[in-house]
């Protein structure tokens, strides 16, 4: 069986690839479940650090968004959103505009030709011209030193869960101060558990707060982007992906760190206001103990727990994709675990495309969020179409 475009992943980026495939009579299979990142690593009760306005998937007509979602299942949407939500809205946008996905798992690429051999769990192969690599985060977890060593049923990373109630009445202490640091924490401590958070940050950003810096910088007119990533001028800068591509290497860095420094959405405040934090601090050394961990922290101090949950983030390496083989490896050109992209969010070798996380060191930090989709998706199929890139998109 030969298909034009294969998909891997179904999540917000590879659906709304699909779609947009979709649109341009491009024929498309998705491998992949269904929102299935969404569901199995990220735990219930959890809400979107993105506000609403910045969280619909890009669909070619602009038409599913999470309003209409919530119109036609009789539901209320909140601002965050809740997870639940989101993923039945995922749902919803998969069965209007990508309704065969194939959930069975994609075990390896190989380049064939002049395009590719896609071989799936079951055995079965196909080929196809083209690949866009949609799969997620899932192998990236960052897991720094000394916690690496320890066994996973003491130390476990955020995307480990989804469902931290089975850490109730355990003592738990949370490494990192990030929107994923808190929020683990706020559900930790609201099921139950004893919980401390250990950052090495001075202290907690709280986003939409302002502080004195921004108030007397001279960007304060300038309105924030509708993406809800970074700040005035970083996220503006971000919202334009093509804008970003074209700045020199030495300032991107910047940039990135502007939009995706750790930090907090302000409504995890009082959530979090009587959970003990440890600022200052890093880990230095850990060690199984009594059936627990003991760690010790560069102030000299000691902390025992019953697990460690890292919120550390993820670091892009696409070699972690079990799927693409070796020698198509070779054939990509890659900085520091992400793969160099030109336009329409492709690679060094000729039809293999990547979207969401691992475009981001070519295309910005919008490429971490659901609302890059707006840019990705419409990119990519302008690329397999064979239609020119317009000079700037803007992604929302």
């Amino acid at each position: 069986m030969t298909r034009p475009v294969v998909i891997i992943g179904a999540g917000p980026f590879g659906l709304s690839a699909a779609a947009y495939l979709g649109a341009k009579g491009i024929e498309s299979v998705t491998f992949g479940g269904a929102m299935d990142f969404w569901q199995r690593h990220m735990p219930r009760g959890m809400k979107l650090r993105s506000p609403l306005r910045a969280s619909h998937i890009a669909d070619p007509r602009g038409e599913l968004t999470l309003a209409r979602f919530a119109r036609e299942h009789g539901v209320e949407i909140s601002d965050p959103i809740r997870i639940e939500d989101f993923i039945e809205y995922g749902k919803w946008f998969q069965r209007t505009f990508v309704p065969h996905v194939d959930s069975r798992r994609v075990d390896r690429v190989d380049a064939a030709g002049t395009g590719f051999r896609v071989r799936l769990q079951d055995g079965d192969e196909l080929d196809a011209a083209r690949v866009v690599v949609a799969a997620g985060i899932r192998p990236f977890p960052r897991c720094p030193a000394p916690l690496d060593s320890l066994p996973a049923d003491l130390v476990s990373h955020s995307v480990d869960h989804d469902d931290l109630r089975r850490f109730d009445g355990r003592r738990v202490a949370v490494v990192g101060s990030g929107q994923s640091a808190l929020e683990s924490a706020a559900l930790l401590h609201e099921s139950g558990a004893e919980v401390e958070l250990i950052a090495r940050a001075a202290d907690i950003r709280w986003l939409g707060e302002p502080n004195g810096r921004a108030r007397r910088q001279i960007v304060r007119w300038i309105p924030p982007p509708p993406t809800g990533v970074g700040g005035r001028a970083s996220g503006w800068i971000a919202a334009a992906p093509d804008v970003f591509r074209r700045m020199p290497p030495r300032l991107q860095p910047t940039i990135s760190y502007r939009c995706i420094r750790p930090a907090a959405a302000g409504w995890l405040r009082e959530r979090t206001a009587t959970v003990q934090c440890t600022m200052r601090c890093s880990v230095v050394a850990a060690e199984a103990s009594n059936g627990g961990v003991r760690l010790e922290l560069d102030d000299g101090s000691e902390r025992t727990a019953d697990h460690v949950l890292l919120a550390t983030g993820y670091q892009v390496e696409i070699g972690r994709y079990s799927f693409l083989g070796p020698e198509l490896l070779e054939r990509i050109e890659v900085a520091q675990g992400f793969p160099r992209l030109g336009p329409g969010l492709e690679s060094s070798l000729a039809g293999l495309h990547f979207v969401g996380a691992p475009a981001a060191m070519s295309f910005g930090p919008i490429m971490r969020f659901v609302v890059g989709s707006w840019y990705a998706a419409p990119a990519v199929a302008r690329r397999i179409a064979g239609e020119r890139q317009p000079p700037i998109s803007l992604s929302f």
